[in-house]
C-alpha cells in the first residue's frame, strides 16, 4: 500500500493568464509577420506572372554613349559601389554603376523643376525636380539630358513603400502603387502653362545592373518612370515605360 500520493497541482490563475498571453503574443507576432510579407510576396507572384525580367522592347541605336559604356570608361568594370548602399532616398544609388559620372553625363538644363500628375494613382501636380538625388521632397528627374516633349528619354525616379505605409502626399512612397498602371493609362507633365500627355506602352523589372533604360531614344518622346520592387525592398527595378501622346 502507498504510503504517499502526488496529485498534480491545478494551474493557478497566474499561470493560466501566463499561458493566454503568451499565445496572443505568438497570434500578434504572425499577424505582423503575414502584414509585413503579404505585399512583397503577392507582388513576387504577380510580377512572375505579368511583368517581363528584362527589357521587353528593343533599345534603337543612338549616337550617344550607352549609360553602362560610359559609366565602365569613367569608373572602370570593376570598381565595386555596392558597399555603400544604406540610404535609397539617394537616387544616385538606384543604379550604382553610375553613382559616381552622374554630374558628369547631366546636359545644362534651364528649366529646373516642373509636375507630374496620374490620374489613376491620384497623384496631382507633384513636384519634379531636374537632377539632384533627393527623393525625399520631390519626384526626381535623373541624369537630366532631354526634357519632356523633346526627341529623347525622360527618367523620374519616385520612392515607394508598403502599401500599408503609404501616404499619397509623402514623397518616400509617392509611387507605391506604380504597378498597377496598365497600357494605355496616362500621365501627365506640366512646364509652366504648357501640359504634355503620356500613354503608358510597357512595365517591366530590372536589376540595379541594367542601367539600358536610362539611355537616350531619338526615335520619339519618351517617359520613363522608375521605383524600387517589390513594394518596401530594394531589390530591383521597377520600370514604366510611356510615349508622348499630345502637347501643344
Amino acid at each position: 500500500m502507498a504510503i504517499k500520493v502526488y496529485l498534480k497541482e491545478k494551474n493557478s490563475q497566474r499561470k493560466k493568464i501566463i499561458k493566454k498571453l503568451s499565445y496572443i503574443s505568438l497570434s500578434i507576432g504572425a499577424i505582423i509577420l503575414f502584414w509585413a510579407m503579404y505585399p512583397i510576396i503577392s507582388f513576387q507572384i504577380y510580377s512572375y506572372f505579368t511583368l517581363e525580367r528584362k527589357i521587353i522592347s528593343p533599345i534603337p541605336t543612338t549616337n550617344l554613349t550607352a549609360s553602362l559604356n560610359f559609366a565602365n570608361y569613367v569608373l572602370g568594370a570593376s570598381v565595386d559601389l555596392t558597399e555603400n548602399l544604406r540610404d535609397f532616398t539617394d537616387a544616385s544609388l538606384w543604379f550604382p554603376s553610375l553613382a559616381n559620372v552622374a554630374n558628369a553625363a547631366e546636359r545644362e538644363i534651364k528649366i529646373k523643376e516642373y509636375t507630374l500628375s496620374i490620374p489613376k494613382l491620384n497623384i496631382k501636380n507633384a513636384k519634379v525636380k531636374v537632377g539632384g538625388t533627393d527623393l525625399n521632397k520631390s519626384l526626381i528627374h535623373y541624369l537630366p539630358r532631354s526634357l519632356p516633349g523633346e526627341p529623347g528619354n525622360v527618367a523620374i525616379f519616385g520612392h515607394s513603400t508598403l502599401p500599408q505605409l503609404y501616404k499619397p502626399n509623402d514623397y518616400k512612397s509617392i509611387f507605391t502603387y506604380l504597378h498597377t498602371l496598365e497600357k494605355g493609362d496616362e500621365i501627365y507633365i506640366k512646364i509652366g502653362a504648357v501640359r504634355y500627355v503620356y500613354e503608358v506602352t510597357e512595365m517591366f523589372v530590372v536589376d540595379p545592373d541594367q542601367v539600358e533604360v536610362l539611355d537616350q531614344m531619338t526615335d520619339n518622346s519618351y517617359l520613363t518612370l522608375i521605383t524600387c520592387t517589390p513594394p518596401g525592398t530594394y531589390w530591383k527595378r521597377l520600370v514604366v515605360r510611356a510615349v508622348l501622346k499630345s502637347s501643344p
